[in-house]
């Protein structure tokens, strides 16, 4: 599922400008789940987000709300999209990936999809 462009519209001088497209939320891509040698724990996801390479970097995301966009083949509410919503919980290890738990687990096939890592609620 792509992203839809939000446009921001100024009013200036008696003429509509459009800007540039605003993205609201942080790429990401479902790495798997959190596992052991023997064990695997299905309601812990891992994300690798964009940009992200440090722990120092997953700090700003913890406690942000992730959504996994799917599609599914009935209509619901007037849409083929469905969505699963879940939170950024702490980082795993050192290198910028970070651990999510969602209110439904995360389903196989989302493995190696994107989700969005939403900008809100704010910690600053």
């Amino acid at each position: 599922p792509g992203s839809f462009p939000v446009y921001i519209l100024f009013y200036i001088l008696g003429t509509m400008v459009k800007t540039e497209a605003v993205r609201l939320y942080a790429k990401g891509v479902m790495m798997g789940y959190r596992r052991s040698k023997v064990k695997q724990y299905s309601h812990t996801s891992l994300l690798q987000i964009e940009g992200v390479t440090s722990k120092q970097d997953a700090d700003f995301y913890l406690g942000k709300k992730v959504a996994y966009v799917y599609k599914a083949k009935t209509k619901k509410r007037g849409s083929m999209f469905r969505c699963m919503w879940g939170k950024v919980t702490q980082p795993h290890g050192q290198s910028g990936v970070v651990r999510a738990k969602f209110l439904k687990n995360l389903p196989p096939k989302a493995i190696g999809a994107r989700v969005r890592v939403m900008m809100y609620p704010s910690r600053i």
